[in-house]
C-alpha cells in the first residue's frame, strides 16, 4: 500500500459509560482514499473527529508520520475537514471563503489571490469569485468547500458525508469528480458515508464498522465479493444467505437444496453460513433447485426477481432483460460463486 501516514493504536472513545469506539487499531496510507462505512451510530464520525482533534481520545494514541498527535490541538494538525453542511460563510464571497484559511495565517494578499485563482480552476469554478454561497447550487457549494479545505495544502482531508444533501444524479456526478480530484492532488482522503454504492465507487479501501469495531477492511471488490461476516454481506449489496450442515470435511449441505464443496476443511456436524449474490444466480428451465416467483421489479438494465424456494426460504435474483411471464421455475449457480461467511 505504501507509506503509513496515520496510525490509530488501541484507540477507545467513551461518552460517560457508553463505549463508542473499542480498541481500534488502524493504519492509514499516504495518498489513499479510505472510506468508513456503517450504519448510524457505529462510530464513523467519532473516528473522524478524533483524527481531526475535535474529539479527545479516551485511551490509546494517534500517530501521524511518527509523531504522537493524540493531544495536539486541532488547529496544529495538518488535517482539514469538510462537513455535511459545507459550513461556508454566507456573508463572504466565494474568493473570500476559499482564501479564509490563508488570510488567518496572514499570507500576503497577492499570494492569496493567486492561490484562490488556482483553486477555482481546480474545482472548475472560474468566474465565481464575486458570488455568494446562496447564489450557488449544492454541488457548486461543495466544490467551494473542497477548495477552501485544500488551499491550505493539508496532508489529510476528512469528509463527513459531504454528498448526502445532494440529489441522486448530482451525487453520482460528484462521486466521480471527488475521486478524480483526490487522484490529482495525491492527498489522503478519509471519507465517511452510510451509502454502500458511494463507498464502492470511490474508495481504495473500505472499512466496515459495526458497534465501534472494524468488521472488515479491504478493497471494494474484496469487500463485496468476499465478505467475511454476515453483517458485511448484508450491509454491502443484496444477498442470499443459507445455513447449511457440514456432512463431510469439505461438503456443506443446504436443507436438501444443494451441496457446497468447500476449499477448506470444516468440522463435520457444524453449521455454516453461505452467501450467494443475486447477480450470480440464473433462472433456467430445468435444474434441481425449484422456486416459485413472488414478485418482479423492473429497474432498467438490471431488474429484480423475488421468489421462494421449496424449503420456504426467500430468494432474490438480479436479472438482465428478463420477461417476468417466462415459464421458468428453476435456478442455477456455480460452486465458485458461493462464499463461506461467519
Amino acid at each position: 500500500m505504501g507509506d503509513i501516514l496515520i496510525s490509530l493504536k488501541n484507540v477507545k472513545k467513551k461518552y460517560k459509560d457508553k463505549e463508542i469506539i473499542k480498541n481500534l487499531d488502524l493504519d492509514i496510507y499516504k495518498g489513499e482514499f479510505l472510506t468508513l462505512l456503517g450504519s448510524s451510530g457505529c462510530g464513523k464520525s467519532t473516528i473522524l473527529k478524533m483524527i481531526s482533534g475535535i474529539e479527545s481520545v479516551t485511551d490509546g494514541s494517534i500517530i501521524m508520520e511518527g509523531k504522537d498527535i493524540t493531544n495536539l490541538d486541532s488547529t496544529k494538525r495538518e488535517i482539514n475537514t469538510i462537513f455535511q453542511n459545507y459550513a461556508l460563510f454566507p456573508h463572504m464571497t466565494i474568493e473570500d471563503n476559499i482564501g479564509f484559511g490563508l488570510k488567518i495565517k496572514k499570507i500576503d494578499k497577492k499570494i492569496i489571490q493567486k492561490e484562490v485563482k488556482k483553486m477555482l480552476n481546480l474545482v472548475k469554478l472560474e468566474g465565481y469569485e464575486k458570488r455568494y454561497p446562496s447564489e450557488l447550487s449544492g454541488g457548486e457549494q461543495q466544490r467551494v468547500a473542497i477548495a477552501r479545505a485544500i488551499i491550505n495544502n493539508p496532508k489529510v482531508l476528512l469528509l463527513d458525508e459531504p454528498l448526502s444533501a445532494l440529489d441522486k444524479k448530482l451525487r453520482k456526478e460528484m462521486e466521480v469528480e471527488l475521486k478524480n480530484l483526490q487522484k490529482k492532488l495525491g492527498i489522503t482522503f478519509i471519507y465517511v458515508t452510510h451509502d454502500h454504492e458511494e463507498a464502492l465507487t470511490m474508495s481504495d479501501r473500505i472499512i466496515i464498522l459495526n458497534k465501534g469495531k472494524i468488521e472488515q477492511i479491504d478493497t471494494p471488490s474484496v469487500i463485496y465479493n468476499y465478505p467475511k461476516t454476515k453483517y458485511v454481506a448484508t450491509f454491502i449489496g443484496d444477498s442470499n444467505i443459507f445455513e447449511g450442515l457440514v456432512v463431510e470435511p469439505n461438503l456443506v449441505r443446504i436443507d436438501g437444496l444443494f451441496d457446497y464443496k468447500s476449499k477448506e476443511n470444516l468440522k463435520v456436524g457444524d453449521k455454516e453460513l453461505l452467501l450467494i449474490r443475486p447477480e450470480n444466480i440464473k433462472i433456467v428451465k430445468n435444474s434441481n433447485i425449484e422456486f416459485q416467483k413472488t414478485d418482479y421489479i423492473y429497474n432498467g438494465p438490471l431488474s429484480k426477481v423475488y421468489g421462494k424456494l421449496k424449503n420456504g426460504q426467500d430468494i432474490k435474483i438480479t436479472v438482465n432483460d428478463y420477461d417476468y411471464n417466462r415459464d421458468y421455475h428453476c435456478l442455477s449457480f456455480d460452486n465458485d460463486d458461493i462464499v463461506l461467511i461467519k
